[in-house]
């Protein structure tokens, strides 16, 4: 089978996507594992750590289907309009199109920071289509920050909310993004989900504090949390163990499959 680039229709919406194949001997069964791989806040499928995830992924055998979510890369959409609910929608279109391939014998999700967040909230959802997750330093804070009135660097009144935020980067966004997010429960989100779940955090992640992955993980009724040591929210320094625990962890998933 052949990668591909393509667009996924939502809405009025195009969701850029990718998809990329394990290399696999010639006439072997053509029949794999799907990864759906999320990027976060303000990022992009092409980004250093969503690139080696994907590429862990396809050496243990393993399709990944890599997709931008509403306002980011070159999906449609103005940044400053996205919302959490905009990222569910893209994420549950993507979601329907897997489905649709005649070559996934099962659906597995990832996704990283925001996108780690948006794994969660779309596997409580879908919780009984989803073989495992695996959520890297999810931004599980931003509900909390979004009630409280501090988030993305920004200080607001979260019971008035203005129309436009302005970010310490310069960029905006708008007021809808907080009134959302402040909607949002990971607690009743994390009850729903069963199945394994691979938690990935830096020990120095400055963007999501880590503290909130021990959390996750006490919570989650059968989580496994990796920690990078001396590592940030996109894991500069030690890219390398965050590809080696993914492989570990889709290997021992594999051995439990063929045991039942």
């Amino acid at each position: 089978m052949d990668n591909k680039e393509f667009y996924i229709q939502n809405d009025g919406i195009r969701i850029h996507a990718k998809l990329d194949f394990p290399k696999m001997p010639a006439g072997s069964i053509e029949r794999f594992p799907l990864v759906i791989i999320i990027h976060g806040f303000t990022g992009h499928m092409e980004e250093r750590h969503i690139i080696a995830a994907a590429e862990a992924m396809n050496e243990v055998g393993y399709a990944t289907l890599r997709a931008e979510m509403y306002g980011h890369g070159k999906t449609g959409g103005h940044f400053c309009d996205h919302t959490l609910y905009k990222w569910v929608t893209c994420a549950l279109a993507v979601v329907d199109y897997a489905k649709t391939l005649d070559f996934v014998e099962s659906l597995y999700l990832c996704g990283h920071s925001q996108g780690g967040l948006l794994t969660i909230l779309v596997a409580a959802m879908e919780k009984d289509l989803f073989r495992a997750i695996i959520p890297m330093s999810p931004a599980i804070s931003i509900p909390e920050c979004a009630r409280s009135g501090e988030l993305l660097g920004c200080h607001f009144d979260p019971e008035h909310i203005p129309e436009i935020l302005k970010m310490d980067n310069g960029r905006t966004l708008n007021g809808n993004y907080i009134r959302i997010a402040q909607t949002i429960d990971v607690d009743r989100a994390i009850d729903r989900y069963n199945g394994p779940v691979l938690l990935i955090h830096g020990s120095k992640d400055e963007t999501i504090p880590i503290r909130y992955s021990y959390k996750a993980a006490e919570k989650y009724k059968n989580a496994t949390l990796v920690v990078i040591p001396e590592d940030t929210h996109c894991y500069d320094h030690h890219l390398e163990l965050v590809t080696e625990a993914i492989r570990k962890f889709l290997l021992q998933i594999d051995i439990q499959v063929e045991r039942t």
